[in-house]
């Protein structure tokens, strides 16, 4: 199996001075339990995991006041859902960015702030060269090479673990693109940190694997997986696909084979992980509220300036909603609660799918009714699998606007699960006992 640390010496170990593109060498992992391998690990003082690690006890209330200067309002439409904002955009570049994932917004946003010089370097992932699915941390100082790093990766990549080479290089503004678990590490250590200024790209992000578990994947998706250049999942409830020939194939999502997939495909941090909307991030640059474009959310002044960047190489519009929710929510959350108990999920007859394929994207929910249902179905999910396998974590682990998007479902803490309720308090009887 190859290591970040082997894929980071194929990039090159020459360093980004002679190549604009730079994977430096990383220290191992420390053992972790529930850990997504964000880079703490891996730096000088790896105790810091404690404070900074979301699957302790996150405190997301705190950091979005720190960074966006106030919490998320539940009186604001769409905040419980999405955290702080100031505006969502369905956005796409006007030319759109050849080997993007969708038109390119997230890397030309870097691009900007290299070629600008508003930063010195950009923290993010490139793919393997040995491997077009495993993602490599990098530093980049040449905006030329952020062409080098678009697309879809899958895996884990300590993306922090390079702060420390970046500033020993006397690098003291940077950008960031990651994914929430990094984002919020990060931004739980930025005061200690040393940098004159982070500006920081958020991805959305759920369900992680490995990168082998990938590869298991898409062998159930095609006869010649090895030649699979692009996949996504996609807004309309299609998965697409895109082939080294210049082919391309679309499947429903009710016909993936996800039952054919080992239960731990996905791991517990992937299945509890409470931020898919990167809420800590300055903009978030994703899909899921777009209708087929990319769905920004401007979250505080620096992602104004990020998107202001762009200038009239964006198109931008308010999203659009449609449909409704509750009824693929209610389902999902009953197929959930199955499989956290063990039980094998409800198989549709397969005659039956290409019908309910069909009518999916026309009566289903889209745009940003879309976006609210994933999220619901994500705040179930890590009730659940964190209830069935990590009781003692329900109280620290799950922040309040979880309970919040689960309530109208029927979904309620249990004594001991929530904290600051009346069965926290001495002599009340709580059987549960507190996370780490």
């Amino acid at each position: 199996m190859t290591t970040p640390e082997d894929a980071a010496s194929a990039i090159d170990p020459q360093g980004e001075a002679e190549t604009g593109l730079w994977a430096p060498p990383l220290a191992a992992a420390a053992p972790r339990g529930l850990c997504t391998d964000c880079g703490i690990s891996r730096t000088a003082d790896a105790k810091r995991c404690g404070a900074a690690c979301q699957f302790i006890a996150p405190d997301y209330p705190a950091l979005e006041a720190a960074v966006h200067g106030r919490a998320r309002d539940p009186d604001r439409p769409d905040e419980v859902h999405f955290g702080p904002f100031r505006r969502m955009l369905r956005a796409g570049l006007k030319t759109p960015r050849p080997g993007a994932q969708w038109t390119g917004i997230a890397s030309r946003l870097a691009e900007r702030l290299l070629e600008t010089g508003i930063v010195d370097a950009v923290l993010t992932m490139a793919p393997d060269p040995q491997d077009r699915w495993r993602p490599v941390p990098v530093i980049v100082t040449d905006p030329a090479r952020i062409a080098d790093c678009r697309g879809m990766k899958m895996g884990y990549a300590p993306l922090l673990a390079l702060l420390e080479p970046a500033r020993e290089r006397g690098y003291r503004r940077l950008a960031i693109v990651g994914i929430p678990c990094q984002v919020y590490a990060l931004r739980a250590l930025e005061a200690e940190l040393g940098f004159e200024r982070l500006y920081v790209i958020g991805t959305p992000c759920s369900d992680n694997t490995t990168t082998e578990r990938f590869h298991e994947f898409l062998a159930l998706l095609s006869e010649r997986p090895e030649t699979i250049t692009y996949l996504e999942f996609r807004a309309d409830y299609q998965v697409e696909l895109r082939f080294e020939d210049g082919s391309a194939r679309e499947i429903p999502f009710l016909q993936l084979p996800i039952s054919k997939l080992p239960g731990d495909f996905f791991p517990l941090t992937c299945r509890t992980c409470v931020d898919y909307t990167n809420v800590l991030a300055d903009v978030t640059v994703g899909y899921m509220g777009g209708e087929g474009r990319q769905w920004l959310l401007v979250r505080n002044e620096r992602g104004e300036e990020l998107v202001d960047l762009l200038g009239e190489e964006v198109a931008l519009e308010a999203p659009g909603t449609g449909g409704k929710r509750k009824g693929s929510v209610a389902g999902f959350i009953k197929n959930t609660e199955r499989a956290a108990g063990g039980l094998p999920l409800r198989s549709m007859p397969d005659w039956l799918r290409p019908l309910v394929g069909w009518l999916m994207p026309r009566i289903g929910p889209r745009g940003l009714e879309f976006a609210r249902a994933r999220l619901e179905m994500k705040a179930s999910e890590t009730v659940l699998h964190l209830r069935r396998q990590a009781p003692a974590r329900m109280k620290n682990m799950v922040p309040d606007h979880v309970w919040r998007l689960v309530a109208p479902y029927g979904l309620e803490p249990e004594p001991g699960e929530r904290r600051g309720t009346e069965d926290e308090r001495p002599g009340s009887g709580s059987g549960s006992g507190s996370g780490p």
